[in-house]
């Protein structure tokens, strides 16, 4: 299914979001009648604001999705063998489908431990080493919920993948590093740049699809971009009147591209969305029930 892209070049993260959960909801649905209630599970580990404020929007998309949903609040002084005890219960109990530590954790909590320590098939961010390496070896798992937003937006946006020509800029375990794996999944040619990448602007006019994932302010101009590629921009950066930009001077890039992902309204509702998918899947092959069966 593809979405109309608004105003001739803008992608709507939003109106795609929207689309992707309302077919979760009909999932989730289904799989309720068949005896299964999907369950999302957040640990969330001290009271950094911005965190407080993605974890509510994250149970409040749940809920609306119809998903059971449970957040755990731990001091910011728990010590690691208890936040490690805390996902080995939810890893032993069959009726969690869903589990994401929020991240970043506090200072003195090391996050590597506790990806290693969760169930693979409860990892909905996707990004404990298991999901990491079947996605790189081209084998089924749960895809980190940012990059494989991308995918889905640039699917639904009737975006050609095979063939083209990406370039990612930015090579984070988070967005990077499985933006490109994904990309090559989808026989997409693909070029990461980081900062060491010799005439950076060069490279990426030879893009067909050219992503920004560097947390720098307006860093991508618009004679960077090849005429008619299409652009997605990753950044969230806060300026210093607060309002929220991306790592692409959008005015000058939209002049230019054939389609763009504003910020914010683009990329940011994807993550999200995807990780009820995610749920969803990881829920339904808990009771070995195709994704496909369910509608």
């Amino acid at each position: 299914m593809s979405i109309e892209v608004t105003d001739g070049t803008i992608i709507d993260g939003k109106a795609i979001a929207k689309e992707v959960r309302g077919e979760v909801a009909k999932r989730v649905l289904a799989l309720k009648e068949r005896g299964v209630h999907p369950s999302l599970v957040v640990v969330l580990v001290g009271e950094d604001p911005a965190s407080q404020v993605y974890v509510r929007n994250k149970d409040k998309a749940a809920v609306g999705a119809g998903f059971e949903v449970e957040t755990i609040r731990l001091s910011a002084d728990t010590p690691q063998e208890k936040l490690l005890e805390v996902v080995m219960g939810l890893n032993a109990d069959p009726t969690k489908h869903g589990i994401l530590v929020q991240l970043p954790l506090p200072r003195g909590l090391a996050a590597e431990p506790v990806l290693r320590a969760l169930d693979p098939q409860k990892d909905v961010d996707g990004l404990g080493p298991a999901n990491v390496a079947a996605l790189w070896r081209g084998e089924a798992g749960l895809r980190p919920c940012t990059p494989a937003g991308c995918i889905e937006m640039l699917d639904r946006s009737g975006v050609e993948i095979e063939g083209s020509r990406a370039v990612v800029i930015g090579r984070s375990q988070l967005v990077g590093k499985p933006l490109a794996a994904l990309l090559l999944e989808r026989n997409a040619t693909v070029t990461m740049c980081h900062s060491r990448t010799r005439d950076l602007p060069g490279v990426c006019r030879e893009a067909d699809i050219l992503v920004a994932a560097v947390g720098h302010e307006g860093m991508v101009r618009g004679d960077w971009i090849r005429p008619g590629a299409v652009v997605l921009d990753v950044g969230i950066n806060r300026g210093d009147d607060g309002r929220l930009r991306g790592d692409v001077a959008f005015a000058e890039a939209r002049d230019v591209a054939s389609k763009i992902t504003p910020v914010p309204g683009g990329v940011g509702p994807m993550t999200i969305a995807m990780l009820l998918q995610n749920t969803a899947r990881a829920a339904a092959r808990s009771a070995h029930v195709a994704w496909e069966d369910l509608g």
